[in-house]
């Protein structure tokens, strides 16, 4: 009983840490410039449009089609790329769809095929407009890509259930993601292409959050495939938020977030209310937060930012979400990244100049990932942002994947 009080304590400690960080210090700083802050094009669906999809799933992790990547689309050392169709789950636990890429490296395979990465994006909206295998990929994402492929590994990049298929993609929802990066690595391996048993997880900022869901049940949810899974790098982790967006109402926050930090707000709200219909999420928004959630639906990130750039999150709510009944523990089931449990090591690594994702949320899961004795790196980087850590990492990640995946 004892130590059950100190983890509630602990957690009481962190979201008042985080919720100080985010609204005492971090916003009161200019945010950050997004890597994609411009218009969204038309997305190129490379002959596989799966939108309206309504053929057979099948199991988790079956592969319903491939087809090759536009070269539009695809990346500089990608040797090929293909844009695949796989089955997975949704949000209310039902068969579901998702798309995703996967590319080769310009180097011959070498015995046993190439080890993959499954590479976990962050955000870039929930509209079918924003899915990344049907956009040309960021210049940074480009570049650290282009760095995998180079160092001879494939990439298994999901788009998550809902993104370009049937649904809404379910912002942050650990579990939705965690089966969709698990099942687009099950089914690259029935796509004939000369892949690895062996894989590792990568992730940034949502994806981050993605990629160590997924890390702690990868080998629950692939048992039985053969699949060798080594461990996860998570750069820019969104971790605790859920203790921070519970408290959110009329009053809280007192005052405006950077335009990132509403852009977020909104995309939560709108995952969490297509995933707790029955909590009636929307009942506690003021007109003007129906407006912002019904238009997170479909903007992308560019777009999202711009509209909610000097919002305040606060007009949003008509009363506190505290005062949905059960909230709390819904939001916690939806969204929390897990600190425990893991059986591969995990790179965690923080830029400290971070207003997407302030400092203080991936600090604190490394602190409980540590009193839980997980096998965790922590790398600092203290005069990164949010974009730069991806890039600024590569330099303590390029090894540390070298050494698990030997």
């Amino acid at each position: 009983m004892r130590s059950i009080k100190r983890s509630t304590v602990s957690r009481a400690l962190v979201a008042a840490a985080l919720a100080v960080a985010t609204v005492a210090g971090m916003t009161l700083a200019a945010p950050a410039a997004h890597a994609d802050d411009a218009s969204t094009p038309a997305p190129v669906w490379s002959g596989l449009d799966a939108r309206n999809y309504t053929g057979p799933i099948g199991k988790h992790g079956t592969l319903i089609q491939k087809t090759s990547l536009d070269n539009s689309v695809t990346l500089p050392s990608a040797g090929s790329a293909n844009r695949v169709l796989y089955a997975s789950t949704d949000v209310h636990g039902k068969p579901a769809v998702s798309t995703g890429a996967i590319f080769l490296p310009k180097r011959p395979a070498p015995k046993g095929g190439y080890k993959v990465i499954a590479w976990a994006h962050g955000t870039v909206g929930l509209g079918d407009s924003c899915t990344p295998s049907a956009q040309k990929r960021s210049d940074r994402d480009t570049v650290y890509l282009d760095h995998w492929l180079d160092q001879g590994y494939a990439i298994v990049a999901t788009d998550y259930v809902g993104l370009g298929t049937p649904g809404l993609m379910s912002y942050l929802s650990s579990d939705v993601q965690a089966r969709s990066i698990v099942d687009s690595v099950l089914a690259s391996r029935q796509s004939g292409l000369p892949l690895s048993k062996t894989w590792a997880i990568v992730g940034q900022s949502q994806g981050a959050g993605a990629a160590l869901s997924a890390a702690r049940h990868a080998s629950e949810i692939a048992r039985g495939s053969g699949l060798d899974y080594r461990g996860v790098v998570a750069t820019g982790t969104p971790a605790n938020i859920e203790h921070i967006v519970w408290q959110a109402g009329p009053s809280f926050p007192p005052i405006g977030l950077p335009a990132g930090l509403n852009t977020y707000a909104a995309y939560i709200w709108a995952g969490f209310s297509d995933a707790r219909p029955d909590l009636k999420p929307a009942a506690i928004l003021t007109a003007e937060g129906r407006r912002i959630v019904t238009a997170a639906q479909t903007l992308c990130y560019p777009e999202m930012h711009a509209k909610v750039d000097g919002a305040k999150v606060n007009s949003w709510f008509s009363r506190p979400v505290s005062s949905i009944p059960g909230v709390q523990a819904a939001l916690v089931k939806y969204m929390s990244t897990p600190y425990s449990g893991y059986d591969r090591p995990i790179f965690l690594g923080q830029g400290l100049k971070d207003l997407d994702v302030p400092a203080p949320s991936a600090l604190s899961l490394y602190a409980q990932m540590r009193a839980a004795n997980q096998n965790v790196d922590l790398h600092v980087y203290p005069t990164q942002d949010h974009s730069g850590t991806v890039l600024a990492s590569m330099k303590d990640s390029t090894p540390f994947l070298a050494r698990i995946l030997r």
